[in-house]
């Protein structure tokens, strides 16, 4: 689906949408669990960077130093042709961590607060601008 979208020419947030979506219905399917919505968001955005989704991290100041290393990693993992995947112990690890968090995150509660608060941060002109370009593009069905 990943390469499908980047042939069409969709934008790598669309791209990683898609790879954000997948963690909200795994989480909600019991697959694991986060403690957060921006957590969960947040191991969705990974997974496309890894996946070759050209999807920059963020700019010095937009986020702390630690997610911003993170990020990086992640996106020269996705850049690089040969994956390479974390070790056995670590991936388990992982997953018992996340096998123990709530399932709560993926709420329809949890991502309308997450997605009101994320409204919040960013300016008037440009809230305003990304509706008026929503509403553009938007396909008319008939």
């Amino acid at each position: 689906m990943i390469h499908k979208d980047a042939r069409q020419g969709k934008a790598p947030s669309t791209q990683a949408g898609e790879f954000v979506r997948e963690e909200i219905h795994h989480v909600r399917e019991g697959k694991h669990g986060a403690r957060s919505t921006k957590q969960a968001i947040a191991i969705g955005l990974s997974k496309a960077r890894r996946a070759g989704v050209k999807l920059r991290p963020p700019k010095k100041g937009a986020a702390s130093a630690k997610t911003r290393r993170s990020a990086k990693r992640a996106y020269l993992a996705g850049q690089s042709s040969p994956r390479k995947k974390p070790s056995a112990k670590r991936s388990r690890a992982i997953k018992g961590a996340l096998k123990r968090e709530s399932r709560g995150a993926a709420s329809r509660r949890a991502l309308s607060s997450q997605a009101r608060s994320a409204a919040r941060r960013r300016t008037a002109a440009s809230r305003s601008a990304a509706a008026r370009k929503a509403a553009k593009t938007r396909s008319r069905r008939r």
